[in-house]
């Protein structure tokens, strides 16, 4: 009952403050007070004179004045609290009155690479820089907060006139002034911001909550598509994110009862045709789907905060299984095993790993830490750095993968202690038969032989490329050409049959004139 009190007076005062503030008023006003001079003499309209101000006034502080009360007088932000508030009392409003609004999610796209470049107190000004001109670019009833470093919440005035284009040109808008140049610190920095958000006619239950919720859902699908995208929520988008929760919460469940474990792909020397090593690479063999490519599952594992206990399980099972290769006869000399660079920012890594080798009695070069280009490349001298280097200096092997599919410098190679480089893929392709590819391969060879950096190939998939490369002078290549991953129980077998065949190989001259 009080609810519903509190609801009608809200609601009488808001009609109250439409009648006296909005434009009809200026056209009435007059008129009433000749109506009031007529009907009472001086006195009656003296006492209008007096009553309508307080009126005004009153209204003023109790209706919308209150909105911009709630503002912050520097930035124009509502406070989170304040801003959770106005949504609902938009919501409502927009119900009632059978209006349109929006509410639209935005977060800055690297804005974590703008921090370690420039620091944070740069972070910061960029930040309200930012803030300003997404409050210039709204109408003066719509309201927006500030959610985080680099997020922003927006919830437009209702109206009778916002429909799904109308948003995306106020998000197009929004994006068009936040790329405006900004000078920081004598230095020209760039932003962009991705965008998603829900017309509160698409929410998917009623409530400002949901409402909310849906525009975050949409952020989140943008984000996933790229730099500087705006996605409005739909039904198919919650079905997505909803099966994306699920996988998420299965892939932890799979990690803990041990349905993904490694599997391995061998790696061939090209002076000896033996086995070098293997490539431990993560597989999820579902009970009913069978084998989940890692594609898959590594994002959900990721959101869910658990790379670095999937590093300690591939691990486990890597160290398990050269011991059962040295019990068996057959010396496998080092197995690589890939490091994110979340793993990577671990402060206790070099500590982890010193005692997981100990602890199977390994030497440190039987590990090879595999890290993408692009993390070395985007590293800064930090925690990343330092692991890197005790790593190296441990004795383990630092691998840098897909080489050449960002931007790693020569100086970097050498900073990182790099003891291979594993030449990405799309230089491996076609390679026996596109000259342009052989030149490229020829090319980081040359480098690598420089730097005394050993190679590998990736994706060698036919006996011709297989041959090239051994030409060429890389030291060691994998692919399907050559095995395809396999589980840890047939990897005995395929080691002996290989091993068995090399009698009967026929030669590859490589590039010294040895045979495979």
């Amino acid at each position: 009952m009080a609810k519903r009190r509190s609801r009608f007076l809200t609601r009488l005062r808001e009609d109250l403050r439409m009648v006296f503030y909005g434009p009809q008023a200026l056209a009435f006003l007059s008129a009433v007070m000749l109506a009031a001079y007529w009907w009472g003499g001086e006195t009656v309209f003296v006492g209008i004179g007096i009553i309508v101000p307080m009126l005004l006034l009153t209204l003023h502080s109790s209706g919308g004045g209150g909105v911009d009360a709630m503002r912050d007088p520097t930035t124009g932000v509502l406070q989170r609290g304040h801003f959770d508030e106005m949504v609902a009392r938009i919501w409502q409003t927009a119900q009632e009155q059978q209006l349109s609004s929006a509410v639209l999610m935005l977060e800055l796209d690297d804005f974590e690479s703008l921090i370690n470049q420039h620091g944070q107190t740069a972070a910061d000004t960029v930040a309200a820089r930012v803030t300003q001109r997404i409050v210039t670019a709204l109408r003066d009833d719509d309201v927006v907060t500030r959610t985080g470093d680099a997020r922003f919440a927006i919830c437009c005035a209702p109206s009778s006139r916002f429909d799904l284009e109308t948003c995306i040109q106020m998000a197009g808008r929004i994006q068009s002034a936040i790329e405006e140049p900004i000078a920081v610190d004598g230095t020209t920095v760039y932003m962009s911001c991705a965008v998603g958000f829900c017309l509160n006619a698409r929410v998917p239950e009623p409530g400002s909550i949901p409402w909310m919720t849906a525009a975050r859902t949409a952020l989140v699908e943008a984000r996933r598509r790229g730099p500087s995208t705006i996605r409005a929520f739909s039904h198919e988008m919650q079905i997505a994110t909803t099966a994306r929760t699920a996988l998420r919460e299965e892939a932890a469940l799979a990690l803990e009862s041990g349905h993904i474990q490694p599997w391995y792909q061998p790696q061939i020397s090209t002076d000896t045709g033996r086995v070098s090593g293997f490539e431990a690479l993560a597989r999820w063999v579902h009970p009913e789907r069978g084998v989940i490519p890692p594609a898959e599952f590594l994002p959900a594992l990721e959101q869910a905060g658990l790379l670095e206990r999937l590093s300690e399980v591939m691990m486990y099972h890597t160290f398990t299984a050269l011991k059962a290769w040295e019990a068996a006869g057959e010396l496998v000399p080092q197995v690589g095993v890939n490091f994110s660079g979340s793993e990577l920012r671990n402060p206790h890594l070099v500590e982890k790993i010193t005692w997981e080798l100990d602890r199977f009695d390994l030497a440190p070069d039987r590990l090879a830490v595999e890290v993408l280009e692009t993390v070395v490349t985007a590293a800064p001298d930090d925690v990343v750095c330092r692991n890197l280097g005790g790593l190296g200096k441990l004795g383990c092997r630092i691998d840098l993968d897909d080489f050449g599919t960002g931007n790693a410098s020569i100086a970097a190679i050498r900073r990182f202690s790099v003891s291979r480089i594993k030449i990405d893929r799309s230089f491996v392709m076609k390679s026996d038969r596109d000259p342009e590819q052989q030149r490229m391969i020829s090319a980081i060879l040359t480098m690598a032989e420089r730097l005394q950096v050993e190679t590998l190939a990736e994706g060698v998939e036919t006996a011709g490329e297989h041959a090239l490369l051994a030409q060429l002078g890389c030291d060691h290549v994998q692919g399907f050409g050559i095995c395809r991953p396999i589980p840890f129980d047939q990897t005995l077998n395929w080691i002996r049959s290989h091993n068995a065949k090399l009698a009967d190989a026929p030669a590859i001259s490589g590039r010294r004139g040895s045979p495979l």
